[in-house]
């Protein structure tokens, strides 16, 4: 596994922490989720910059938003108790068939 490629996961579970935390600072009102929501948006966004220094901007942020996306709704079932229902469940399948396509046969991915 490249350097590159565990700076994007890292990257990309910090940013899902940070996520999961806003719904938990119950608008900013809360000082220990408020806390972290800014660091791991702070390690999420350092990690990512260190990230498109050597993958394509574009195809970086498709991997980031698309697993993030499926991460973010596993912790809205997990911890908030959000179930997505079917057409939901469909659509993060789709993100996560062109996370696959894009990681495994993208030209422009370099991990």
């Amino acid at each position: 596994m490249s350097q590159e490629f565990l700076h994007l996961l890292v990257a990309i579970v910090a940013e899902v922490i940070g996520t999961a935390a806003f719904k938990a600072s119950e608008g900013f009102t809360r000082p220990l989720p408020v806390a972290i929501v800014v660091i791991a948006y702070g390690i999420s966004l350092y990690l990512f910059s260190l990230v498109v220094k050597a993958i394509s901007l574009g195809i970086a942020y498709a991997i980031w938003a698309g697993l993030g996306i499926v991460l973010v709704v596993l912790a809205g079932a997990l911890v908030y108790r959000q179930m997505p229902d079917l057409p939901a469940l469909a659509g993060i399948v789709l993100i996560i068939m062109g996370v696959v396509v894009i990681s495994l046969y993208s030209n422009t991915v370099t991990f």
